[in-house]
């Protein structure tokens, strides 16, 4: 496991966090940066862009795909020009690490969730969801329907910025409304299915779901 900033971090925060007011009319605002205390139980604000992952970053091959498959009526898979070209959504969040810091403020870019498991067709069997990362065929788990919130996307965008392969790009999921793990970065698939899998912080201990807001770190409940 890695943790750093770089000295010359050109996303450190000044000031006070981001407060998303001088947004344009078309960015989704995640529902936790308008609560009074945007900072879960015992997390502590970064101002920083820290990098944290399980074993480094993996070399992501040049002809990036997206797989979509599973429970859906048609499979699909999306080359980095198909994706770049379906349908954009912005997404203003707070990002909460389960080893206890958070970034404020985040201005996330690129595909919404729901938008592609629709265009794939969601069989009614569908429950969970599984992400699958490029790095050695990690992959976490999450129940479908926080996979469909309107601040759920797929973002090959930070605050303006092409996602680097230290933070997860090309691609990464963003769920912003749980803890940072279930946003798998180095994305390559999303598949639906009937049972939950934990995947492999979950079976490494973490909890199986990972609310921040509920402190939900540990444990399979």
């Amino acid at each position: 496991m890695d943790i750093y900033s770089p000295a010359n971090d050109d996303k450190y925060q000044h000031g006070d966090a981001p407060q998303g007011e001088e947004l344009a009319d078309d960015v989704i605002i995640s529902p936790d940066t308008q609560r009074e205390n945007r900072i879960p139980p015992n997390q502590a604000r970064t101002r920083k862009w820290p990098v944290l992952d399980a074993s480094g970053t993996p070399s992501i091959p040049d002809n990036w795909e997206l797989k979509i498959f599973g429970l859906v009526d048609n499979s699909l898979t999306l080359s980095m020009e198909a994706f770049q070209a379906e349908p954009r959504v912005k997404v203003f969040a707070d990002f909460h690490c389960v080893t206890q810091w958070s970034r404020l403020g985040n201005l996330w870019e690129g595909v919404s969730s729901l938008h592609l498991l629709e265009r794939a067709g969601i069989q009614d069997a569908a429950k969970y969801v599984i992400l699958h990362g490029y790095d050695n065929g990690w992959t976490t788990n999450l129940p479908l329907e926080d996979f469909l919130k309107a601040d759920v996307l797929l973002a090959d965008l930070h605050d303006g910025q092409p996602i680097d392969a230290d933070h997860g790009g090309p691609v990464r999921a963003m769920v912003p409304q749980l803890y940072a793990w279930k946003s798998a970065k180095w994305l390559c698939g999303i598949e639906l299915v009937a049972e939950d899998q934990p995947g492999y912080w979950e079976r490494g201990g973490y909890h199986n779901h990972g609310d921040p807001w509920k402190e939900e770190r540990w444990g399979r409940s």
